[in-house]
């Protein structure tokens, strides 16, 4: 079984690769990837094909196409999700069911990524089946699971860069469930849920839906601002990146950066963090550009 990283952090936050030394995949492999996409819509072996496909998904180039367009495997995920919905509330979701729905869900990430089908799976709206996976609050292995393999996909569609991402994004509840899971979730989910955040903030339109109202603004801030003070205990180099640049791009806007000149937690401003970031140049130096555009006396440019 993959392990929750690779699930959630492989597609959403690593560049998509082809079959392995960029071969393509024998005609055997192929014939045994289409039966296994065949057999997703007979009850009967969609388990073991779940879990086949979820496993080798990297090895078919072509694998994201295929099962769109495949007669009935989509709406056969999409069964798999919302057959687990009445596990959620009251929480009684066991580790089968969370691995079985977290290998549709590897292969819905799959679809995500792909160029050719990216669109399409915006287009039918599929994201939101995923949001009551993100807008649960149990903290069994089972759940976090859950949470953090839908976070992949999503994170997955950020990682695109595309416009048609954001906006069909800012259009639904995403921001609130990451910041929910930003301030009470593990350290994993909360790295992929600050990198949905980021990659929104780093697009024009997404930085000024965050900065269009004051409500908006400290809403990201205040919760930005928390897992700043919760890091002060136990340092995290990998998710204060992630909020160095959300703050960083937060500075990007004028009304934003008069008011962090205010909020921005004092852990950013002196010398906390130091010793963590000692071998991280990069954060390094966006927490000092960030620390300049604000005219901090701190910055050393």
């Amino acid at each position: 079984m993959m392990s929750a990283y690779d699930m959630s952090m492989g597609l959403a936050m690593m560049p998509q690769t082809n079959a392995p030394g960029g071969e393509a995949a024998s005609a055997a492999e192929k014939e045994k990837m289409y039966a296994l996409v065949l057999d997703l819509i007979n009850p009967d072996q969609r388990e073991s094909a779940l879990l086949e496909l979820s496993k080798k998904r990297e090895a078919f180039p072509d694998l994201a196409p295929i099962l769109w367009h495949s007669f009935g495997t989509i709406s056969a995920l999409l069964q798999e999700i919302v057959s687990i919905y009445p596990l959620l509330s009251p929480p009684s979701l066991t580790a089968h069911a969370s691995n079985r729905v977290c290998n549709a869900l590897a292969l819905l990430q799959c679809v995500a990524s792909h160029s050719d089908t990216r669109n399409l799976f915006l287009n039918a709206h599929i994201p939101l089946f995923l949001y009551p996976f993100l807008n649960t609050v149990s903290k069994t292995r089972p759940f976090e699971y859950l949470r953090l393999t839908s976070l992949g996909v999503i994170g997955a569609l950020v990682k695109m860069d595309d416009p048609d991402v954001i906006n069909f994004l800012l259009s639904t509840e995403i921001i609130p469930l990451c910041l929910r899971i930003m301030e009470t979730g593990s350290e994993l989910s909360k790295t992929v849920a600050t990198f949905i955040v980021q990659k929104i903030l780093l697009d024009e339109v997404g930085l000024s839906y965050i900065c269009a109202t004051a409500e908006r603004f400290y809403a990201v801030s205040t919760v930005l601002s928390n897992m700043v003070q919760l890091l002060t205990e136990q340092p995290s180099v990998r998710l204060l990146k992630h909020i160095v640049r959300c703050y960083l791009r937060l500075s990007d806007n004028p009304r934003a950066r008069e008011a962090l000149r205010q909020c921005l937690p004092e852990g950013l401003r002196d010398q906390t963090f130091q010793s963590a970031l000692k071998d991280d140049p990069t954060t390094k130096r966006w927490l000092t550009t960030l620390l300049f555009n604000l005219g901090d006396p701190n910055a050393q440019m």
